[in-house]
């Protein structure tokens, strides 16, 4: 059974920094790509950034040098630690693997304001 689990979201204010941690299993973590994803309010679904089994990463245009995406295959857990945070970063992020996903999970919440 797929289970994705998120966490680490909050309220930061703008330059701020946030550790976003996404517990997988069910989906043979170790050797697919994963991605992080986020869906703000009135917007469709993006992908921020993917990292594929052997640790290769690409990221959306609005996060390159702010986001950075990382895994531990060991632990079965994607993380995306992100700083300098704006305001147009305010989402709900979820992690998935990349195309095709699987069952999304709840997502964690991240409200970057003043």
């Amino acid at each position: 059974q797929v289970q994705l689990v998120e966490s680490g979201g909050g309220l930061v204010q703008p330059g701020g920094s946030l550790r976003l941690s996404c517990a997988a299993s069910g989906i043979g973590f170790r050797i697919v790509s994963m991605g992080w994803y986020r869906q703000a309010p009135g917007k469709q679904r993006e992908v921020v950034a993917t990292i594929r089994a052997v640790g290769t990463t690409t990221y959306a245009d609005s996060v390159k040098g702010r986001f950075t995406i990382s895994r531990n295959n060991a632990k079965n857990t994607l993380y995306l630690q992100m700083n300098s945070l704006k305001t147009e970063d305010t989402a709900v992020y979820y992690c998935n693997k990349v195309s095709p996903v699987d069952t999304w999970g709840q997502g964690t919440q991240v409200t970057v304001s003043s």
